[in-house]
């Protein structure tokens, strides 16, 4: 790929990413100090409704464009991209099987595997803005994310921060389907 597609793609992530994220918390907040136990909420129906169709989705494009890093446009994983790979890739298949299947069951199966995930993200993620290069777990010496491969929106964006967004919104979507309880 040359270096102007691999940027529109970059930037395109990055603004899927960041709408994810405040969709995310807009989610959050909503279940968490909106919502009543008598009340409807219209948004938090229409995501409990929706919750496995828009997981499988999420778990599918998250684990699909890794892919596309790695093997088309040869960006090498470091070891906690590969980690944080061990526990989002499964989650595409358990969604899916969920989604054919109709199983909202999937929460109490899910939630460890993605929770686990969320951890080496945000572990890799305080390192990749707040650490320092020569003391990270995924050093510069190989391969590694803090070459800052992708580097969009002021440096917000990153290939950690895209999988961190990944996991925090399915973790959302996973409390959605867990606490709101339609009438």
């Amino acid at each position: 790929m040359n270096p102007d597609n691999i940027h529109y793609l970059n930037v395109f992530l990055g603004a899927g990413a960041i709408a994810l994220q405040i969709l995310s918390v807009i989610t959050l907040f909503l279940l968490f100090f909106v919502y009543k136990k008598n009340s409807r909420n219209k948004f938090l129906d229409y995501v409990s409704k929706h919750f496995l169709v828009l997981s499988f989705l999420i778990s599918f494009f998250a684990s699909l464009f890794p892919l596309v890093y790695s093997e088309i446009i040869h960006f090498l994983p470091c070891v906690l991209c590969w980690w944080q790979r061990v526990f989002m890739f499964p989650s595409f298949f358990l969604f899916g099987i969920a989604f054919w299947t109709q199983d909202r069951k999937i929460v109490k199966y899910v939630a460890p595997l993605l929770s686990i995930g969320f951890l080496v993200s945000a572990y890799q993620n305080f390192f990749y803005y707040f650490g320092e290069t020569t003391n990270t777990p995924c050093d510069a010496s190989g391969v590694s994310c803090y070459q800052h491969l992708v580097s969009e929106f002021g440096g917000y964006i990153s290939i950690p921060m895209l999988a961190l967004t990944a996991f925090f919104a399915l973790l959302t979507l996973l409390a959605v389907a867990h606490f709101y309880k339609k009438d």
